[in-house]
């Protein structure tokens, strides 16, 4: 999709807070991402780096009392914060269709699969395939739901329909899940760690399944995961996310072959490579946690666990810099962001040290 296309999803300086005792806490800072269509997004991080709360924040689902306090969300260019609930609910399903992680969780244990994505299909008949504005009769929901199911290649759809959700594998609840969002044909599909807690082979048809929709019916998805090998497998752009906010953009193949950010060369370092062999029989890993939002740092929030930190990381936060090709295609937020990704000869094996050679 050319660049120069009005994108579908703009989120520009995003900023959510929840209450505390003295001060609020800010737990998603300055975001911004864009989603052109037919586009396949990335955002990833570690757990807690407010991967899912920015994707709720977008579809106004933010749990109370958090609220977002600042920035926009367009879709197609109409702002979505503060609108009404009422208006909020005609672009949920509508325009944007959301996948939760736990499908077991999110789908209703004792409705069957045909109430459930019918449900889906009749709360938006003007937006939905069926229909055409019109009342949406029972027997055309089922039809579309059947239609559904074989698009989602779930076997014996018909019986399939009949069937609750402990009656399934773990790839067709996730498929079922897939089936409800996309019922009223969303423009939009946020996809939140589609493929945790499935197997490698039911990762990939879930994977190819998504590639799929894309291609066929144009749809652009925000993929959010923390899998960095989902990542390369399936996405156009990538954005790192760390303690609330955007620290590097950049595409997929860019990224993978001149990570910037030193979060993300840590990222990419502390993938275990097969036959390579661990210094001290141990597991690469980044050292310490994702810190909480009422212990940010006062400068850079990556500075604790930082390898190429400076003294100025622990006091100045660093702004957004931009590495070519424009803000939304490649650049990162660090101090040393120039002279590191200048550096081509730098390894992602230098990062573990207490400091970049």
């Amino acid at each position: 999709m050319p660049e120069s296309d009005p994108p579908l999803l703009e989120v520009s300086g995003l900023e959510i807070c929840f209450p505390g005792p003295s001060r609020p806490f800010e737990v998603v800072r300055g975001a911004s991402l864009v989603v052109r269509r037919g586009e396949i997004v990335g955002l990833v991080g570690e757990s807690g780096s407010g991967k899912s709360l920015t994707a709720l924040a977008i579809l106004g689902l933010v749990p109370s009392p958090g609220r977002v306090v600042g920035g926009e969300i367009r879709l197609d260019g109409r702002n979505l914060v503060g609108l009404s609930e009422r208006e909020l609910r005609s672009v949920r399903g509508a325009r944007i269709g959301l996948v939760f992680q736990e499908p077991m969780a999110a789908l209703n244990p004792v409705l069957t699969l045909e109430t459930q994505i019918c449900e889906a299909i009749r709360a938006h008949p003007a937006k939905g395939p069926v229909g055409k504005g019109l009342r949406v009769t029972a027997r055309a929901a089922r039809a579309r739901a059947r239609e559904l199911l074989d698009l989602l290649a779930i076997p014996d759809p018909e019986r399939r329909l009949g069937e609750y959700p402990h009656q399934l594998s773990g790839g067709q609840r996730q498929r079922a899940m897939l089936a409800i969002a996309l019922a009223a044909g969303p423009d939009l599909l946020i996809a939140d760690e589609p493929t945790t807690a499935l197997d490698v082979t039911l990762q990939a048809q879930v994977l190819e399944l998504l590639e799929r929709l894309r291609r066929e019916l144009g749809l652009a998805i925000l993929l959010i995961t923390h899998d960095l090998a989902v990542v390369a497998e399936s996405c156009d752009r990538v954005l790192v996310m760390y303690a609330g906010e955007i620290v590097e953009s950049a595409s997929s193949e860019e990224l993978f072959a001149r990570p910037a950010h030193p979060y993300t060369r840590a990222l990419l370092a502390s993938i275990p490579v097969l036959g390579a062999p661990a210094p001290r029989g141990e597991l690469p890993a980044i050292p310490g946690q994702v810190p909480a939002a009422d212990r940010l740092p006062a400068g850079c929030v990556f500075e604790p666990r930082c390898p190429a930190r400076i003294e100025r990381c622990r006091s100045e936060r660093p702004a957004w810099v931009e590495l070519g090709g424009g803000a939304e295609c490649r650049g990162g937020r660090c101090l040393r962001l120039p002279e590191i990704f200048v550096d081509k000869t730098r390894q992602l094996s230098g990062l573990s040290g207490a400091s970049l050679p």
